[in-house]
């Protein structure tokens, strides 16, 4: 059976092989299977995407996003969504957005929202069945865990990441690597906090998306504490993260955030990188302590880990990337979802 998957994007991010948030990673990785095996891909997300399907363009947000902005990019994402199920027999339409409840259509077609961000983040009508076939799912035990009851809740499917990442080896060099969104709840500053007491070299990279407060954070919390030594380098694409992920020392991930299901740590420990992060979400569950990395509890017990860093085997956490990570598991469990959930029976929940 062949499928016509309808993917929509977070609106305010673009996706691609280079894109920098998790969901929109996924969503491309997704897209390529879904063409590579013959099935039609169909991919709503902002200008600047690139994707190996037909990719539907909503218009792309160069300034502040503000209330305004939201409601007019959601009434376009609506519009497409329209032109999509005119155009095309949609088997499923797939949405990976923190803002799906403003554009998820009434027609009763199975439906699929993907959780990417902590459950707090979403408006509480996405915990509710409004309407038949509609499903959502978590990619992690432990964001399942801190979810609220619901019946349309589908088994999890832990995010994976390219097998290429595996296949990378680069001397290891002497800095630290710190990689995602710049932003409060990523606590980046005490990254550069413990390099800066360890002596340690960190480069820091990701996009600081166009939101007033992501903004105000880098200029007060960030740009106060780079120098010579820790740097702040921006967005980067697939090619120079998988060279700076397996040069590094570490990556340092100090999040507030309850992560759901950390990709940019399935990819350091793909590319041989041992993580030393804060206990938040998922992250204990991906980091095995004192094996792959290290389980800190604040700035100064990073400081600490990253002269530990020294210590791991880089080939221990490529083995275990291999084992618990590999996007082909990933991409297996989705396959199989959507078949299930294209047929009339009621799904499987976990």
């Amino acid at each position: 059976m062949k499928f016509t998957i309808l993917n929509v994007a977070y609106p305010f991010a673009p996706v691609g092989p280079d894109a920098v948030g998790g969901a929109e990673q996924i969503l491309s990785q997704l897209d390529i299977a879904l063409e590579n095996q013959g099935d039609r891909s169909i991919v709503i997300a902002c200008d600047g995407s690139q994707t190996a399907g037909h990719l539907i363009k909503t218009p792309r947000v160069r300034g502040v996003i503000n209330d305004a902005f939201r409601s007019g990019i959601h009434e376009q994402v609506r519009i497409a969504i329209g032109h999509a199920l005119a155009r095309w027999h949609i088997d499923l339409i797939h949405f990976h957005g923190v803002d799906c409840h403003a554009y998820i259509p009434a027609q009763e077609i199975p439906t699929l929202v993907t959780l990417h961000c902590p459950p707090s983040f979403y408006d509480p009508i996405v915990f509710e069945p409004w309407r038949p076939r509609l499903h959502i799912h978590c990619v992690s035990a432990s964001q399942r865990r801190s979810c609220p009851p619901a019946d349309h809740m589908v088994a999890e499917v832990p995010n994976g990441v390219p097998e290429a990442l595996m296949q990378t080896r680069h001397a290891k060099r002497s800095f630290a690597f710190a990689l995602g969104r710049i932003c409060r709840e990523k606590n980046f500053h005490l990254a550069l906090d413990a390099a800066r007491q360890a002596k340690c070299p960190l480069l820091l990279a990701g996009d600081t998306f166009p939101y007033p407060d992501h903004q105000s954070y880098y200029r007060e919390q960030i740009f106060p504490r780079l120098d010579s030594l820790r740097r702040y380098i921006g967005p980067i694409g697939f090619a120079r993260k998988r060279r700076l992920l397996s040069a590094a020392r570490c990556l340092l991930i100090p999040s507030l955030a309850a992560e759901t299901s950390s990709l940019v740590a399935m990819e350091a420990l793909a590319c041989g990188t041992p993580i030393i992060a804060f206990p938040s979400g998922a992250l204990p569950d991906i980091v095995e302590h004192g094996r792959t990395g290290f389980i800190v509890r604040n700035e100064y017990e990073m400081a600490e880990a990253i002269h530990a860093a020294g210590a791991i085997d880089p080939d221990i956490c490529r083995a275990a990337a291999r084992e618990r990570f590999a996007a082909s598991r990933m991409i297996s469990k989705y396959l199989d979802l959507y078949r299930h959930l294209c047929k009339k029976e009621a799904p499987f929940h976990a």
